[in-house]
Order: C-alpha cells, then structure tokens, then sequence
C-alpha cells in the first residue's frame, strides 16, 4: 500500500497516454514509409519488414501478414529474457504495423526512386525512433540479434543487427537485382540516422571542462552573462604539483561561443575540452520528468 501512495498516478497516466500516442504515430509512419516509398521500386531496407518485402514477391500472402509470422516466433522466444512490460508495447506496436502496412493502400508517391529512398527511410527513421521512445520496439532483427546474442555471445547484439540487415539486402538483390539492393542499403543507413536523431532529441547541448587558475573569475561571469551554473571542482597538476580549478559547463551551441570567448579574457592559459551532449535534461533545459 505505501507503494501505491507515492505513485503519481496522473503523471503515470500522462506518460502512458503519451508513449501509446508515439507507437501509434510511430508505426503509421513506418507503414506509410513502405506503402508510399518502398514498396513501389521493391526496396527492402533490412528488418522483418524487408524480408516480407521479399517473400512477398512470391508468396500468396501480404506484407504484413508475412511480418506478423515472423515476429510472432520472435516475441514468444524473447518474451522470456525481457520485462513483460516492453513485451506488451512491442506487441502492441508490432500488430498495428502489420494493420496498417496491409490497410493502406500502395501508391507511388514521389514517381521517382531516389526520392522515394530518401524520403522513405527518413519516414521509417522517425517512425522507429517514435516507436522506441514510446518503450517498444517492433520486433524484427533487433529481437532476433539479442537471441543470437544469447547464443553467440561472442558477437554484439549492434553486430547481429548489421549481419541480418545485410542478409536482407543481399536477398533483395537476389529477388529484384542489384539496383535494388543498393538502394535498400542506402535506404537502411539513412533510417538509421534519422532514427538516432529522433531518439537522442533535438535539444543537444556542449559541455565544457575547464582547467584553470582562475575559476572565480570565470564562473561569475557565467552566471552574470550566460545565466548558467557550473559544477565546481579542486585538482592538483600532476607536473606543476599545484592546486587547480575544474569548472563542468553544459551550455546550448548557440551560447557556445561566448563561453568560450568568457574563457579566454579570463584565463588564456586554460585547458578546455568540449564534449557534444546529446540531450541536456534538468535546469536551464529540458525537465527530466518529461525526457524519455
């Protein structure tokens, strides 16, 4: 019971409708990215879904049906090494991507096979990166490459991903000829770039490392001119053998620059080193009860 009282169900409530809302969004997106893109010029970029594409070709059965079979293997292997919880969403997502890939209808939508790679895979990037915020995933090769990683533990799961993608394309190759191939392994690189940017977020941000003597001086003027704070450190030069200031700064790229330039009026001696952020969550940026 006391459990029950510090559980916020609103907030619970608000979540759940929001991841449920992304794995909606998120395989309509991935549905239209095969219907209107990738099905026309018979590109199938790696996944469960490339190889129905495949099947497809000489199956009595459609793109979805033939996914729904082969995942549903997948998710009840899986089912026993992954919490209950990602296995419901993951079902969940996966059965509506089947509805919708065989409910919609296929159209060309581009009338042109670049566009239709390019625009195609960063549809089905964004619909997977919304997918896996929403805590799901749509089965496919990800769930096959962690079962091979149980047995194979010798290769990475990343390294499981990258073969049976692989095997995909150089099916479609086999089925539909080189050119579709090589367009389905243009189409594979480029959601997965589109997928880690919706994953990661938009909100990056740089950290900065600064050594130096005059740490006071510096930290001041972040607060006065940038309106950040700073984590403050205490070193020892391991040459000079003499006490140092360390001053941790996240700041937003745009206010990049004048931090460095606070820097270097303060303390042209210093040592900096700058790190990419890909997603800044509390004061001053996002609130961590709303990052996923």
């Amino acid at each position: 019971m006391e459990y029950l009282r510090r559980i916020d169900f609103r907030r619970e409530g608000k979540t759940l409708l929001r991841d449920y809302l992304l794995l909606f969004a998120g395989t309509w997106l991935i549905a239209v990215a095969f219907d209107a893109f990738f099905l026309p010029y018979h590109i199938a970029p790696g996944g469960v879904t490339g190889i129905a594409t495949v099947l497809a070709s000489f199956l009595p059965l459609s793109v979805g049906v033939i996914s729904f079979l082969i995942n549903v293997p997948l998710f009840l292997y899986g089912a026993r090494s992954i919490s209950w919880r990602f296995v419901v969403r993951s079902f969940i997502a996966m059965s509506l991507l089947s509805f919708f890939l065989d409910t919609m209808p296929v159209y060309d939508a581009t009338g042109d096979i670049l566009l239709a790679a390019l625009f195609g895979s960063a549809v089905e990037g964004i619909g997977l990166g919304m997918v896996v915020r929403g805590g799901a995933t749509t089965g496919g090769t990800d769930m096959a490459a962690q079962i091979l990683h149980t047995k194979l533990p010798f290769l990475s799961v990343g390294a499981f991903c990258m073969l049976l993608d692989t095997s995909v394309v150089i099916s479609a190759s086999a089925v539909f000829g080189i050119q579709s191939a090589l367009w389905s392994a243009l189409a594979v690189a480029a959601a997965s770039v589109c997928m880690d940017k919706i994953i990661r977020g938009f909100n990056t941000a740089m950290q900065f490392l600064i050594v130096t003597d005059a740490p006071e001086n510096i930290f001041r003027r972040i607060h006065r001119e940038l309106d950040r704070g700073c984590t403050r450190l205490y070193g020892e030069g391991t040459f000079s053998g003499r006490d140092t200031g360390i001053l941790i700064c996240v700041v937003s790229r745009v206010e990049a620059p004048r931090l460095r330039k606070i820097i270097a009026e303060e303390d042209g001696k210093a040592f900096v080193t700058l790190s990419d952020v890909n997603k800044a969550m509390g004061e001053g940026f996002e609130g961590i009860a709303s990052g996923t």
